[in-house]
């Protein structure tokens, strides 16, 4: 099983993936760190990437994925994945893709973005993000939590759906 923690950046898809993939010792990746440097540039720069800047970068996660599934081990991901056309490419990387969305307002999130520091991506390319997420569709697995709650307990839910997701089906 691979899951991946996605939402618009801001939204502790990193910080609860990470906490997830210590907790159960799975191999984590965060997809901001698969970025070209010319993408992370145009980030910085208060540029959003065109769907042209993404491919490369979605296939290399998709990738990740793949080494990783062909080894027989789970993994754990933080990436926006806003779109469906995005998360059918890091699909394709396994068959057993689950996508955890951490999704919140403009309001909380922006307050977020507002008090971190260090991250290339600009609070400004918020309203950009948040215009082009496709929530999940009733077909991909997966599910919704609310960034309006605490880090800890977002961590225990999402444990707890991964829990889920890992038991062989009847048992």
């Amino acid at each position: 099983m691979h899951f991946v923690f996605m939402g618009v950046s801001g939204s502790g898809k990193t910080t609860v993936a990470a906490r997830v993939a210590g907790r159960l010792d799975l191999p984590f990746a965060e997809a901001d760190a698969f970025h070209s440097p010319e993408s992370v540039a145009k980030m910085a720069a208060g540029v959003p990437l065109t769907d042209e800047d993404r491919w490369p970068w979605l296939r290399d996660l998709a990738a990740w994925i793949a080494g990783h599934d062909a080894r027989g081990e789970s993994t754990v991901m933080a990436c926006s994945a806003l779109k469906r056309s995005y998360r059918d490419v890091l699909r394709a990387g396994a068959p057993d893709v689950r996508f955890l969305h951490m999704s919140g307002s403009f309001e909380v999130i922006s307050a977020r973005m507002g008090a971190r520091e260090g991250h290339f991506m600009p609070p400004a390319l918020l309203e950009s993000q948040l215009a082009t997420l496709e929530d999940l569709g009733p077909d991909e697995p997966g599910e919704v939590f609310d960034v309006r709650e605490d880090v800890d307990v977002l961590t225990r839910r999402a444990l707890a759906y991964v829990g889920r997701q890992s038991r062989p089906a009847g048992a």
